[in-house]
């Protein structure tokens, strides 16, 4: 209300007006020099464009090729991947806890056979993909390296992404499987194997988006997902990796929120902070402190009520990935607050890039809200603020300790409550859902997934058991197990797997057998 104090979503005051002695440290420093705060590239989108991604995937490996297809002529540069949720904790989709879930949330991917279907058409050389996945993401890394083998792509040349973090699913999202020590062993196995075998690919994208979809604040979300990060970079370096090496294939995802100012300068002190952390953890090489990240527009913040609002919501939160320098970006559709996204709302979504892109003007100068007095200040404070946190993960002994504990979990669902709280009593306004509603409300299509998906899968499972060398298939989740049990690298043994027919499930369970799981 007017005359009242203003606060950021993280409760960081506002002042009235900001002037020359609010400035912060980076008013005198360079885009593309350490510490980055100003981007990572000395001329950011003059350069080059971000990737413009949309993240799909529903039913099956067919349906949702089609989609991939339809985005990549409708201007998409890079593919973003959902897995169902059987797919994500390591069952296959004839599996008794797979009932009702298949193609859901995700595409359904039992085999190599699936993976081959889902990017029929597509060469995996002249394309990037970043996957969703996470307890899984070394099957899924592997079925589509089997796969460029198989289109006799060079892997020197593949690029992409495999989420695989594991810590956030622990800490706020819980589509886990393993416990945290086995899990870790894991993500430096894929390190370890991409950095010789696969050296353009991210390796892991540490991510806040999910810290915030369960409620964080912008602060938590870049403490927390930092004090990921750093777990990982003293496990790799545990295992003797080079910082200077791995380092360089590291990439974050964060969300992206309707308080714009906030946002951009939650990104610019992210990059700020990971620059000093590799620095201070050993890394030389520049490129190796560089945060690079992907975004992806807020889908908590999307609304089932009125949902073409949700446009001008994506539209915000796009225009603030952007002024953030984000290097790649996933707009949501405006109807998933309700469905998947039907296809035009992804082509709406899409399009909400492109005209920033192409005619707002935000692409033309490296970080355009640098030297702005209230941006410097807030990039500053949220620093400030995040390096507090993770001074108390350290104290707790790091990520893994903090959340054994709980801590970082409690900390976030205090922060969700407190949402909620606000919005329930009306001190926080959401367009149309606690003010300026509505009677009736718009009816609009939506995407509708058939439990028969489930069917096709299991069949399709059935035809791949009969046909494949079962010998052949047993020998090689017996070497997976033996390779687990004495502590090697299971990547070339998971690789061989996948091209001998085992399914993700059989993988997963084989394993399961080694590590146990986590409750």
């Amino acid at each position: 209300m007017p005359g009242e104090k203003c606060f950021t979503d993280s409760g960081i005051e506002i002042k009235k007006i900001y002037q020359s002695t609010d400035k912060g440290q980076s008013s005198t420093e360079i885009p593309g020099q350490f510490p980055f705060t100003r981007g990572i590239q000395p001329d950011m989108y003059r350069g080059r464009l971000w990737t413009m991604r949309q993240y799909a995937g529903f039913s099956t490996a067919e349906e949702s090729n089609k989609r991939y297809h339809y985005l990549l002529s409708q201007g998409v540069n890079g593919l973003s991947v959902a897995f169902d949720l059987p797919t994500q904790i390591g069952y296959d989709s004839d599996h008794e806890l797979a009932d009702g879930e298949v193609g859901k949330v995700g595409v359904a991917i039992d085999s190599i056979e699936d993976i081959r279907t889902l990017f029929d058409g597509i060469q995996l050389q002249d394309i990037t993909t970043s996957m969703t996945i996470n307890a899984t993401g070394f099957i899924l890394l592997s079925l589509y390296v089997a796969l460029a083998k198989q289109q006799g792509a060079d892997l020197k040349k593949i690029s992409g992404t495999i989420q695989n973090d594991i810590l956030k699913e622990y800490a706020a999202r819980g589509t886990y499987i393993y416990p945290p020590k086995p899990s870790m062993h894991i993500i430096t196995d894929i390190f370890e194997w991409c950095s010789s075998e696969l050296p353009k690919w991210n390796t892991i994208s540490i991510s806040g988006y999910h810290i915030r979809e369960a409620g964080s604040t912008a602060v938590q979300e870049i403490a927390f997902t930092l004090s990921n990060g750093k777990a990982y970079v003293q496990a790799a370096i545990e295992k003797g990796l080079d910082i200077n090496v791995f380092g360089k294939r590291l990439s974050f995802f964060f969300n992206a929120h309707n308080n714009l100012f906030e946002e951009v300068a939650k990104f610019r002190a992210a990059r700020r902070m990971w620059a000093k952390m590799m620095r201070s953890l050993g890394a030389t090489d520049p490129k190796a402190m560089m945060l690079r990240f992907h975004t992806q527009t807020g889908g908590s913040t999307l609304t089932a009520q009125q949902p073409l609002n949700n446009i001008s919501r994506v539209t915000i939160q796009t225009i603030a990935a952007v002024l953030g320098g984000t290097q790649s970006l996933h707009t949501n559709g405006y109807d998933e607050a309700l469905s998947l996204p039907t296809e035009e709302a992804a082509r709406i979504a899409l399009r909400t890039q492109q005209i920033a892109a192409y005619e707002s003007g935000i692409a033309d100068t490296a970080d355009p809200l640098g030297g702005s007095y209230f941006i410097e200040s807030l990039t500053a404070e949220i620093e400030k603020k995040a390096w507090e946190l993770i001074e108390q993960v350290d104290v707790l002994g790091g990520s893994v300790a903090a959340i054994e504990e709980g801590f970082m979990q409690q900390e976030i669902a205090r922060s969700a409550y407190e949402y909620q709280r606000k919005v329930e009593s009306g001190e926080k306004i959401i367009v149309g859902v606690n003010k300026f509603m509505v009677d009736d409300e718009e009816k609009i299509p939506l995407l509708k997934i058939d439990d028969s998906i489930r069917k096709v899968q299991v069949e399709k499972l059935k035809q791949l058991k009969e046909s494949r060398n079962k010998a052949s298939a047993m020998a090689c989740l017996e070497n997976l197990h033996s390779k687990a049990v004495s502590g090697e690298n299971i990547m070339p043994s998971v690789i061989d797997a996948v091209e001998n027919f085992c399914t993700l499930g059989e993988i997963a369970d084989t394993l399961r057998k080694v590590f146990g799981e986590y409750r």
